[in-house]
């Protein structure tokens, strides 16, 4: 993600002040980003948490497309309103992503009166995705539990509990995402599909974000970068 992120922003004009990974971590210092305009925090869960603290005590704007670690998600919000920081999280930054969580909502809201359909998700990643459900599936799981009252939880495993909505996780190399919504009934199924060829869309998507945050201040989300 790190290259692809620098190659499209470098195309966009940007220049990167600082790269860090897991071999130079203690470059993270404020003397390193005294310049910089926003951070790109595409990391790992057990990192992110104080990547977006470092970046929010040094009042530089963040875009973070690291999941699993949105537990902490309150705090670090009321921290970065209490200090007046920018933080911007999107459980996928792709542009096809978040039109594809419209269309689910719009779905969602329509099949809630439809009550011989069930609904189910599978989601597919590389085999070094290490969160499961994904990110964009719990997201797609949420907007789904809101809209269908009989849906109440979601559940990571098989369950004859019509009131949980059941998300199937494969990874397989080198699928870089696909997520399926499909509703079945005794009649007919109807299914959605998002498929990822590569992870640019990731990239471009964030660092629409990383334009969009420069010089603002305030939570964000991919809804507000893309006007919807």
């Amino acid at each position: 993600m790190g290259k692809e992120i620098e190659q499209i922003a470098v195309q966009r004009g940007h220049q990167i002040g600082l790269k860090i990974n897991s071999s130079n971590s203690s470059d993270i210092t404020k003397e390193n980003i005294k310049n910089t305009d926003v951070i790109i925090e595409f990391s790992r869960p057990e990192f992110a948490k104080d990547n977006i603290l470092f970046a929010i005590e040094n009042n530089v704007p963040i875009v973070v497309g690291t999941t699993g670690w949105y537990e902490d998600y309150d705090f670090l919000k009321s921290q970065a309103l209490e200090k007046s920081g920018t933080l911007l999280t999107a459980t996928n930054f792709s542009v096809g992503v978040n039109i594809f969580f419209k269309i689910n909502e719009y779905l969602a809201k329509i099949m809630n009166t439809q009550d011989a359909y069930d609904v189910h998700m599978k989601e597919i990643h590389h085999t070094q995705k290490l969160d499961a459900p994904s990110g964009t599936a719990l997201t797609l799981a949420q907007q789904i539990i809101h809209s269908i009252d009989r849906k109440t939880k979601w559940t990571n495993k098989k369950t004859l509990d019509k009131s949980e909505l059941t998300i199937t996780s494969e990874r397989v190399d080198p699928a870089p995402g696909t997520h399926s919504i499909t509703y079945t009934s005794e009649i007919d199924d109807i299914e959605i599909t998002h498929t990822a060829h590569n992870r640019k869309g990731f990239a471009f998507g964030s660092v629409l974000a990383a334009e969009f945050v420069k010089d603002k201040k305030g939570i964000f989300t991919m809804n507000d970068v893309l006007q919807f």
